[in-house]
């Protein structure tokens, strides 16, 4: 699966974009001005994902690598 096709995937299960994850996150601790915080790790977003959004692991790594910068 293209990693676009995850995002919107995401989208139309949960009904949130990546942007609004990005506030999410950036709420939670896990972001500050807009870059994932040194010493996040990957295991705290996926479970915090999986625990509220009910994201499986492949949806909840493409928004984890979305938080940590990747564009595409």
């Amino acid at each position: 699966m293209l990693f676009e096709a995850y995002l919107d995937n995401i989208q139309k299960e949960v009904g949130k974009n990546i942007g609004h994850f990005k506030q999410l996150a950036e709420k939670k601790g896990f972001l500050q001005k807009g870059k994932l915080k040194q010493g996040v790790k990957t295991g705290d977003i996926v479970a915090w994902l999986t625990e509220h959004f009910q994201l499986g692991h492949g949806h909840s790594m493409a928004i984890f690598a979305v938080l940590r910068g990747k564009k595409d």
